[in-house]
């Protein structure tokens, strides 16, 4: 049976589970038109417009080629978004595994940190993260590398899945929301600050938040403080909480 997306009917498929022969160029083909350079264009082109905007014309346009020339090399624009989000995955910092003597924890915090750049970087990828398989070549060194030092913490087998999900889906909401954020801000031309600030002065007048507003005071969240550096400093101590965690479930042996 073929896997449907249950709510549009297309076929769920990947590029890298399907065989296509290697385009051979024409004698009509740009000179200099290759894949790498295709895939190439369209991470520009996505973190200069983002994806919404995302088109093969567009792209094209951007190569200065037609449609068609593209065309030649992916069969739909899907494939070339799975490329360029595999593609982006090859910016990630893997931990060095020659020495056996490192510290999981400083790897974990590699893999988390990296993980949480390139979503910052492109924006545009995370919901692609959601959409797509991630069984490329990039994805997979990746995905490899994050069960490899999570096997050297000590947690069995059946917790390592759990722990995975722990760090990197926190990794992953942590970073969408604030490349959101900070989307939204250059849309509306204000700073990080300025927009905590107004969140902030809109929620002095919420009696019934006055509370979580006290609480956080001297934060960016409350309107006062560096937006960024309350943002690095949050992710950094959830991450060690996140550690935290999974040395205690190992040494305390929990379920």
């Amino acid at each position: 049976m073929t896997a449907t997306d249950g709510g549009t009917g297309k076929r769920l498929r990947s590029i890298w589970l399907a065989e296509r022969p290697r385009p051979r160029r024409k004698a009509d083909q740009p000179a200099g038109l290759d894949l790498d350079k295709i895939v190439a264009a369209s991470v520009r082109l996505l973190d200069a417009e983002g994806l919404a905007k995302f088109s093969m014309r567009r792209l094209a346009a951007e190569l200065g080629v037609t449609a068609m020339s593209v065309y030649w090399y992916v069969d739909t624009k899907d494939d070339l978004l799975e490329l360029a989000v595999d593609a982006v995955a090859g910016e990630l910092t893997l931990p060095d595994e020659s020495d056996d003597g490192a510290d999981w924890r400083d790897q974990l915090r590699v893999l988390a940190v990296g993980y949480r750049d390139t979503l910052l970087r492109h924006s545009w990828a995370a919901r692609l993260l959601g959409e797509f398989i991630n069984v490329g070549p990039q994805a997979s060194a990746f995905s490899n590398a994050t069960v490899r030092v999570m096997h050297r913490t000590g947690l069995t087998p059946e917790q390592i899945s759990g722990a995975l999900a722990a760090v990197f889906h926190f990794v992953y909401g942590f970073s969408t929301i604030r490349a959101l954020h900070e989307a939204r801000c250059r849309a509306a031309g204000i700073s990080l600050d300025d927009y905590f600030a107004q969140i902030a002065a809109a929620l002095s007048e919420r009696p019934e938040l006055a509370e979580a507003l006290e609480l956080s005071a001297g934060t960016a969240y409350a309107g006062g403080g560096d937006a960024l550096d309350t943002l690095d400093r949050d992710f950094t101590f959830a991450l060690d909480l996140q550690i935290a965690g999974i040395e205690a479930m190992r040494d305390g042996g929990g379920a």
